[in-house]
């Protein structure tokens, strides 16, 4: 199952057992009143009342008698207690404790029409109560009225002491919001009674309203009204002094009628019929830690056919419509949609039908978001009863009177990950899983072994590249605020001011204020750095270096990432990398580091300077420790040697299949330029030796696959023998390599083609800037008894150049290269292709 409902609170296990043992004390101790009641067989009117923001769970049930008992689970202690009893036979609609649990809110309706004619005042249908319950005592009238009315309580987001003053709000079906300020006292100790309980000051909070859902958790109020038949949703935030504004209001492109009317998250409302619950219009509203904003809507049902549904991310200022296809008419809809809320992902469920995951932190992708249908199992993992989502991922199943923590399974995700077989889904559940969180470096084991017997049947997008992208971006971006604004999340990656306020309106703004006047795409990337690290080694090539203090301190952000990450890793690794210095390397995640910094001290405001550069040391640091870990991964899976292979011997299979997982970790970071490990390189240019026949080799070469680093070929030129094969791969790869590097490996080489090699660089270093002076009439004799005039003149012409500008053209470092070293050169290399 995609889904995981884990049990916070069942009616049955948790209240029932109480219940039961408070019966059979009361049995025992002869006594019929003011305890808990006696259910006898009445059990079925045990229901869900309400869910308070603390988590406190209240509960009614009714005797045999009709009498109404109130009862609270306290989901801390885990215990329940009695609070209220009214001994005649009601009708609960609604009802709320305070967060001191001095005061009961209740609203009730007469089970029976006989029985309101006779008990509640003349022409009222629902009266609505304040109870002083710490200890019982009084009883206040707040409303007696014809129309319907819930009651919630606001509580403090501080709860340290008993406060002097409680809050309620009062909704009616009339249409209009009130909230009552009520004070208390304690009177003889501990008894505490409500002050001036006959003049309770109360507000109008909201009117002329046609749909509002409370929010218990955060304590806000979203309502929508109609004006000029167009809907208007607004949001009313209640502080901790329990004052309240309105935080913003904005359009919605949805049809709502003023004759209707919709409560969401005020407790159990059972007065809508359950049964034609797929009829009426779906409605409500999920946020996030992340600053995200959700209205999830679907309306009326009226085809048997297909399902229409809406999202609109606020927090991006766009939204979405979907029309699912239920089938064949005989595919009947018996239940309602459900919209779950499940922190960075949202969705929506129709029992046996369909499930739609979608991804809202970035809802921009469609291909990061799942929809499963037809006879997967996933489509019938969830409860047929109708389910409330509370705040966060709190799911309350009405019905049974559960209530659960609705989580992604991580565990079935990596199985549908390793069976499915459509590319879309592949990206969605590997997004889905990573942010999943948990135990990273075991998710991150898993879903390498996946991508590893997996790389070539992905065709859509490269698997190692989207890995490490989102890997990265998940590791970093859930402890930050905004940082999914400023780094990379993907590797295909193509309404009125809210005030200013702390938290999560603080979030949204940013969010909001992201999308009005940002430029197209704040995320990083890094064509900065590979402009900059062309521009060095272009410098490097041609000898010419800037500032040493420069490159000194590039060098050093590289330092700090490889100790950061060997901090972060200390089991000893099988591959054989972080063996050499790799400068080409070590330039480039140097300047990561120095861009990535600037770029988010531009654009992450309020956060430390030092807590930024660890951001940026930990994220590259993952970005290289995820090709780290898909070479571990390799190398152990086929059990190769940890040691640097040598050059000679042939190649086995496994070493195939890891330099075939080398190339394609290169083709996912060549695009992006990222990183590789030092010594990366030269590993792959090893097996590549091994495992390609010598045409296949040069092409890998010209082709920039293989990177011939200075380390590499000089364990070339010392591994390999002087065969005629090796000759020709040998001669093959130095006429490769860059000058500089090429002049220091000939000289390694023992053998007239490197001699030649050297002597032809010599002369060109010489002759670049020659002038052409009389001649002398001095002609210096060859070492070797030949007079062949053409190269005594040539040779004296060298000579020259050397005895005048010696210390300008001296061959750096080998002094025995001269005009002499390149006469014997010629004559050895002319002899060898005259076959003398």
């Amino acid at each position: 199952m995609a889904l995981r409902l884990v049990s916070d609170f069942d009616l049955r296990k948790d209240v029932l057992p109480w219940l039961r043992a408070q019966r059979v004390a009361s049995a025992a101790a002869g006594a019929r009143g003011g305890g808990p009641g006696v259910l006898e067989n009445n059990y079925e009117s045990l229901r869900i009342l309400n869910v308070e923001r603390n988590g406190n769970v209240i509960y009614t049930y009714k005797d045999n008698k009709g009498n109404v008992f109130f009862g609270l689970y306290d989901c801390q202690t885990r215990q329940n207690e009695h609070l209220y009893t009214f001994e005649k036979d009601l009708h609960v609609v609604s009802c709320s404790v305070n967060s001191d649990r001095t005061l009961l809110a209740v609203s009730l309706v007469h089970s029976t029409e006989e029985g309101r004619k006779n008990e509640l005042q003349p022409g009222s249908k629902c009266l609505t109560l304040l109870v002083e319950i710490h200890p019982v005592n009084n009883v206040k009238v707040l409303k007696a009225v014809d129309s319907y009315i819930w009651v919630q309580f606001l509580y403090p987001h501080v709860e340290s002491h008993p406060l002097p003053e409680n809050h309620l709000l009062l909704v009616s079906e009339e249409k209009y919001i009130e909230k009552f300020h009520i004070q208390v006292i304690q009177e003889d100790g501990s008894r505490v009674v409500i002050k001036d309980s006959g003049h309770l000051p109360r507000e109008r909070v909201a009117e002329d309203f046609v749909w509002a859902q409370w929010d218990m958790s955060e304590q806000r109020l979203y309502y929508i009204d109609l004006k000029k038949s167009r809907s208007i949703l607004k949001c009313l935030q209640f502080s901790a002094d329990e004052k309240f504004n309105l935080m913003f209001e904005a359009p919605l492109d949805i049809t709502l009628s003023d004759s209707g009317f919709k409560l969401v998250n005020f407790g159990c409302d059972d007065l809508q019929d359950q049964e034609n619950l797929s009829k009426h219009l779906t409605l409500c509203v999920f946020t996030n830690h992340t600053g995200s904003l959700c209205v999830c809507y679907s309306p009326k049902f009226d085809s048997w056919e297909k399902f229409t549904y809406s999202v609109f991310h606020f927090h991006k200022g766009h939204g979405k419509t979907f029309t699912a296809a239920l089938g064949s008419v005989d595919s009947q809809v018996t239940k309602g949609l459900t919209f779950l809320n499940l922190d960075y992902y949202l969705a929506v469920y129709l029992p046996g039908h369909f499930f739609h995951l979608l991804n809202i932190q970035h809802p921009d992708l469609i291909c990061h978001s799942l929809f499963l249908t037809g006879n997967s199992e996933v489509v019938d993992m969830l409860p047929h009863s109708p389910l409330q989502s509370l705040s966060g991922s709190l799911v309350l199943d009405w019905c049974s009177g559960k209530l659960y923590r609705a989580l992604l399974n991580q565990s079935y995700l990596l199985q549908f990950l390793w069976n499915t077989r459509l590319d879309c889904e592949k990206m969605a559940v590997l997004h889905c899983v990573l942010s999943c969180g948990g135990d990273r470096r075991f998710l991150e084991a898993k879903i390498i072994q996946w991508i590893s017997e997996n790389i070539s049947t992905c065709h859509s997008f490269d698997l190692i590249q989207e890995f490490i992208i989102a890997s990265s971006y998940w590791s970093i971006c859930p402890e930050t605020s905004n940082m999914d604004k400023l780094l990379p999340y993907s590797s295909v990656l193509t309404w009125n001011t809210v005030h200013s306020f702390k938290g999560y309106w603080e979030k949204l703004n940013s969010n909001l204020e992201y999308v009005k006047y940002s430029k197209p795409h704040l995320h990083y990337n890094n064509s900065m750095v590979r402009r900059e690290w062309h521009s060095l080694i272009s410098e490097e090539k041609t000898g010419r270096r800037r500032s040493m203090v420069y490159v000194k301190n590039i060098l050093d952000n590289a330092t700090k990432v490889i100790s950061n990450l060997e901090a972060r890793n200390l089991e000893p690794r099988l591959t054989p990398l972080f063996q050499e210095e790799d400068n080409h390397q070590r330039l480039l995640m140097g300047l990561m580091v120095s861009e990535l910094k600037d770029h988010l001290l531009r654009h992450l405001q309020g956060v430390e300077k030092k807590k930024i550069e660890q951001m940026v040391l930990d994220y590259v640091s993952k970005l290289l420790d995820l090709v780290c870990q898909i070479m571990e991964t390799s190398w152990r899976k086929h059990s190769l040697h940890p040691c640097v292979p040598h050059f000679s011997g042939r190649a086995s299979a496994a070493e195939f299949k890891v330099f075939h997982i080398m190339t394609r970790i290169l083709e996912a970071t060549k695009s992006l330029f990222l990183p590789l490990p030092p010594g990366f390189h030269t590993l792959h240019t090893i097996l590549g030796v091994h495992c390609l026949p010598l045409h296949n080799l040069l092409h890998y070469i010209d082709s920039g696959v293989l990177l011939l680093t200075e380390t590499a070929v000089t364990r070339l030129m010392k591994d390999l023998d002087n065969t005629e094969k090796n000759e020709k791969l040998k001669f093959s790869i130095i006429v490769r390599l860059p000058p500089l590097i090429g002049q220091k490996i000939c000289r390694l080489w023992d053998h007239p083609m490197s001699s030649n090699i050297i002597s032809r660089n010599h002369v060109k270093r010489l002759l670049q800037n020659y002038k052409k002076k009389p001649p002398s009439s001095v002609i210096h004799k060859s070492s070797f008894s030949v007079e062949f005039l053409p190269l005594n003149y040539f040779v004296e012409i060298l000579t020259d150049i050397e005895s005048s500008n010696q210390a300008l053209y001296a061959f750096e470092g080998h002094d025995n290269v001269d005009a002499k070293f390149v006469e014997e050169a010629a004559l050895k290399h002319t002899m060898m292709l005259l076959g003398l």
